[in-house]
């Protein structure tokens, strides 16, 4: 296999952690929201991949504009000013810390459904996972390779899970057998499929990513980064996509509905469909995919302030909003002070959420689509002339609103709006306060900037 291949693979499968983690809790949250009505599952996890392959049209179209990196906040710095581009920044480090949070805490009940007499501490159990997975990240980028094959173990396990689950599910059971509440009439189902689906939007967190993370990418050209992203931008929703429906679909044939607290929808599925060695195998990638998701924030985040916190090197522009100490590293490169501030902030929400995932991903998918829909909104303005690419960053823009306005209706999530904006709006507050430096549409792309 040539350098390439080895280099695509190891940068996609890393990327991809994020999003393919999500699955661990998503498709339970949308049971749940449809207040366990087996039947409406697949059409309800169905539309979000729908919505997902929208987004991922668009981020196709936005990695060939800025294939040096960036994502939402580069276009809206180019499209609609620089003072924009917080938003999609502001909403990025909710985002990061929410990341965190519902990995640990998703992580602890992947552990407690294998080893139920754990339950009583879950709380530390989490405390104790955040801390470890916060040392492991104070030793820099080292771990990256890791994280791939954290992705690839699950992948892997779960289409043998998958399959297993099939060969052996009873033949009595089909994914046309609905329920009583199914059958009350069409417009009910949809309505109940509308509010449903927003909460399982946290399967959409992490799509995005290689629109910021190919400025990793170094060693290539434009042309290679714009190759590279675009590769791993489809390959993340054929994966994440097929894990999703095959899962949900193995759900509704085995009839696993809403699980015990001890457990979780997906370890259900698990223990239902394959042996007890598959089972613990299935355990064990899902935690350690989760704990990657976890590392992978822990290391964008106080990145991102140490971007925010950059002074100018030579011919080029300076950013420096935030106290220059936020920006100092060890020798690991490590940003030791936003680490700190992360982990701090991330184990208060753990805490406040008493380590269930299930109580966090009601505010999850909220700051990341604001991100997506200024991002969205900004490739709609650098599309004019273009009436194609403009109606597909409209009906991208669209869709995208309409989930965040599904997820806002439900009243709490408006937490996770409110925190993004608040944030923005001081970031913004100080880059006035600062003269108005060049270089925050950047912000991001520096953040994946790995230091030599």
């Amino acid at each position: 296999m040539s350098s390439t291949w080895i280099l695509l693979i190891a940068f996609a499968f890393t990327v991809m952690a994020d999003p393919i983690s999500s699955v661990a809790y998503a498709i339970e949250a949308a049971l749940r929201a449809l207040d366990g009505n087996l039947a409406l599952l697949w059409p309800t996890m169905a539309l979000v991949i729908a919505i997902i392959a929208v987004i991922t049209i668009n981020y196709h179209q936005l990695i060939g504009r800025f294939p040096e990196g960036g994502g939402a906040a580069a276009a809206a710095g180019t499209a609609l000013g620089e003072g924009w581009a917080f938003l999609p920044i502001g909403a990025l480090v909710v985002d990061f810390v929410l990341t965190i949070s519902i990995s640990i805490a998703a992580s602890v009940s992947a552990i407690v459904a294998y080893f139920p007499f754990l339950a009583g501490i879950r709380i530390l159990l989490a405390l104790g996972l955040l801390l470890l997975v916060a040392g492991l990240t104070w030793f820099g980028h080292g771990g990256r390779t890791v994280f791939a094959l954290m992705t690839l173990a699950f992948v892997g396990i779960g289409v043998a899970l998958i399959a297993t689950g099939f060969l052996h599910a009873s033949h009595g059971s089909s994914l046309l057998q609905t329920t009583p509440s199914a059958l009350n009439g069409f417009s009910s189902s949809i309505v109940a499929i509308t509010f449903a689906f927003p909460v399982a939007m946290a399967l959409a967190t992490g799509v995005e990513a290689p629109s910021s993370a190919i400025a990793q990418l170094g060693q290539l050209d434009q042309q290679g980064r714009k190759r590279f992203g675009r590769i791993t931008l489809w390959l993340t929703l054929v994966i994440v996509g097929g894990l999703t429906l095959s899962i949900t679909a193995l759900a509704v044939r085995l009839g696993i509905g809403i699980p015990s607290n001890n457990s979780t929808q997906i370890a259900e599925v698990a223990r239902a469909s394959g042996s007890p060695g598959l089972f613990a195998a299935f355990q064990l990638t899902t935690t350690l995919l989760l704990l990657s998701a976890a590392s992978s924030s822990f290391q964008a985040g106080p990145g991102l302030l140490k971007a925010l916190a950059r002074k100018s090197r030579k011919g080029e522009a300076t950013i420096g909003i935030l106290p220059v100490w936020m920006g100092r590293t060890n020798q690991h490169h490590t940003p030791y002070w936003g680490l700190g501030l992360y982990t701090l902030i991330s184990a208060l929400v753990v805490i406040a959420a008493d380590a269930q995932d299930q109580k966090l991903v009601l505010f999850y998918a909220v700051s990341v689509f604001l991100s997506f829909l200024i991002g969205l909104l900004a490739m709609a303005r650098l599309s004019h002339g273009k009436p194609w690419l403009l109606a597909i960053n409209l009906l991208g823009a669209a869709v995208v609103g309409f989930t965040l306005v599904m997820n806002l209706v439900r009243g709490l999530p408006i937490i996770s709006l409110g925190a993004a904006l608040l944030i923005a709006g001081g970031l913004y507050i100080l880059w006035i306060r600062a003269g108005r430096p060049r270089g925050i549409s950047s912000a991001v792309q520096h953040t994946e900037e790995i230091d030599e």
